[in-house]
This record gives C-alpha cells, sequence and structure tokens, in this order.
C-alpha cells in the first residue's frame, strides 16, 4: 500500500489595501526610509483599517480564493487550523469564527499559537490528520493583524511588522508529493527576547498595564536576531541533509520574511542564490504567521508539480522549524 502525503492543492492569500511607507513612518517616529531599508528590507507594510475589523475578516477573504481556484465548497472542509499570535477574541478560537463566517459547517478548528513558527507547527499537524486518514481536507491559515499590538511611538518594532493573511488547502496523495519531512524546535526560555507583557493569565489588563503599554510587542531586536541567524540556517541546512538534497535540487526557499539579513544568511547556508529565494518583505513586512503562504501565494504560478521546496520560520517563545515539500500541482 502506498504511503499516503499532505498535499497542497490550493492557496489563497490576502493583504489589506493600505500601504504604510517607510516615508510615513519618518512622521511618526525618529526613523528614516534608508535605515529601515538597510536594516530589514522593509519599504512599506499593509495594514488593516476599518472599525470592527480584525484577523478572522482576512482569513476568510484568503479562505473564500482558495475553495472558488479549488472548485469545492466550505462544506467539504473536515478541519481548520488558525495560525495567529492576534486572534479576534481570546476566546472562542478564530478559527472557529472562520469557519462560521465562510459556512464551513461540517469542519472542526483549533488556533494554533507559535509566533512567527506558527504556519510551519500548522502545516505539519495537518499532515498528520491527513496521514491518518482521519481528515480529507484541511484548511491551514496564516493570519495576523500584527498593527493591533504595535506601539507606533517604538521606533524598534513599528518599523517590523504589517497585517496580512496566507491560507492553503491539504488533501491527501498516494504520490511522491506534498510533505515529505518535517523538523519543529522549540526552546521557551527564549520568550523573554520576544513578547507581549500583558493581557495573559499572568498580567491581565488593567489601567496600570495599558498606561505601561505592555499590551504591545516587546522586542530585544539584537538577541532575536542572533537566536533567529543561526537557528533558522541550522534547521534547513539540516532538513536538507536528512533527504540528500543539494541546492541544486531546490526550487525554492520559502522563507519567514522578518529581516532580510536573516533570508539572506539562511539562504547562503542551503547554498542558493538570490533566484532561489521567495522575498516579498519590501512590500508586506513582517506579517508573522503570514509570511510563508503569503511567498506561495504570490509565487504560485511559477511552481510546478515535483519542485521541491524549503519553508523556513524562526519565531518568538522561540519557536523554530523548517519542512521539506514537494509541489503537488502545475498552476492554471
Amino acid at each position: 500500500m502506498s504511503k499516503i502525503r499532505a498535499a497542497i492543492t490550493s492557496v489563497g492569500g490576502y493583504v489589506p489595501e493600505y500601504r504604510l511607507t517607510n516615508k510615513v513612518l519618518e512622521t511618526m517616529v525618529d526613523t528614516n526610509d534608508e535605515w529601515i531599508l538597510s536594516r530589514t528590507g522593509i519599504k512599506e507594510r499593509r495594514i488593516l483599517k476599518g472599525e470592527g475589523l480584525g484577523t478572522s475578516d482576512m482569513a476568510v477573504e484568503a479562505v473564500n480564493e482558495l475553495l472558488k481556484k479549488r472548485g469545492i465548497s466550505a462544506h467539504e472542509i473536515d478541519l481548520l487550523i488558525c495560525c495567529t499570535v492576534t486572534p479576534d477574541l481570546v476566546f472562542p478560537a478564530t478559527a472557529n469564527i472562520i469557519t462560521d463566517k465562510i459556512g464551513a459547517k461540517n469542519a472542526f478548528g483549533f488556533d494554533l499559537m507559535a509566533a512567527c513558527s506558527g504556519f510551519l507547527y500548522g502545516v505539519t499537524t495537518a499532515s498528520k490528520y491527513i496521514e491518518s486518514g482521519a481528515c480529507k481536507k484541511v484548511v491551514v491559515v496564516g493570519a495576523d493583524k500584527m498593527s493591533s499590538i504595535v506601539d507606533y511611538e517604538d521606533r524598534q518594532t513599528c518599523i517590523i511588522f504589517g497585517d496580512g493573511c496566507g491560507a492553503v488547502l491539504l488533501e491527501p496523495t498516494e504520490e511522491d508529493l506534498g510533505v515529505m519531512d518535517t523538523i519543529m524546535k522549540s526552546d521557551g526560555s527564549g520568550r523573554v527576547h520576544l513578547h507581549q507583557k500583558a493581557g495573559g493569565s499572568v498580567k491581565p489588563a488593567s489601567h496600570a498595564t495599558i498606561d505601561a503599554k505592555e499590551h504591545f510587542v516587546y522586542q530585544e531586536g539584537q538577541a532575536v536576531f542572533k537566536f533567529a541567524v543561526t537557528n533558522m540556517a541550522d534547521v534547513s541546512a539540516e532538513i536538507m541533509e536528512r533527504n540528500n538534497l543539494t541546492s541544486d535540487d531546490i526550487r525554492f526557499l520559502v522563507p519567514h520574511q522578518a529581516n532580510k539579513r536573516i533570508i539572506d544568511a539562511t539562504a547562503r547556508r542551503m547554498g542558493v542564490g538570490e533566484d532561489k529565494v521567495m522575498l516579498n518583505i519590501e512590500k508586506y513586512g513582517n506579517t508573522t504567521s503570514g509570511t510563508i503562504p503569503l511567498c506561495l501565494w504570490e509565487w504560485e504560478k511559477q511552481l510546478k508539480k515535483g519542485d521541491n521546496l524549503i519553508l523556513s520560520a524562526f519565531g518568538g517563545g522561540f519557536t523554530w522549524g523548517s519542512i521539506y515539500l514537494k509541489w503537488a500541482y502545475d498552476s492554471k
């Protein structure tokens, strides 16, 4: 009997219309376009504007697009996993809100939080449901409204993050395609360098926490950069070695879009040139869980059945990982 694997069969994406450019940021904090671009590779980021709009609203757009491309209805979805650090509400899960909004009446869903590595954790989890035979159609959403937890008076963090969403549909295949191998890692001691100080059970919201701006992203940039450069590159090289892949075998590196210098270091470690790296950080910034699926969405038409992709990410927690994926279809 052939081995069942989980293959991506459709991709959807959504980014808000409003562009927050470096030039606009220059009017908000003590920074400038050259400084931002040279250190991060970011020119602009998208921001979700509108009263009452949240992460689920972006996800609905992305999921509906992939359903339309695949020619199936929301009723056929068995499971929806929403990877996010900016849920609509503390509870219920944003995944449940998404399934309600799109009419996925037969699906169960849950949220998965692994910061910027969330989408990789989500795809890994989804692949196990597919491989076991428990589910036939699983949607993995990577979505974040980072503007909701960014302090636009903090020059260290406000230049980095943007809003956006990407989503993929995974289905079973008996061909030599799909999710071939995964390596997921975490180190909770890294939480001190990147976290949100208040709003959880340890430090619930209060007038004091709000006044102290403790409901925004807190990041120690140098420490995070050091860990990310090393671990994201290491895990990408490790998954190649484990699967006897050379740089010639790789069609694309699909990296988390946190910082261009981190992406460049990972590519160098893998031995792949710029022509084999998906890069859209200049347009969208760091959309956290959304970066990797947004890359797949933008590059979909360049992908061919059988292409070898290495997906790689590093996030707060610390979390990091890599997936070796064989693309399962030729785009129309």
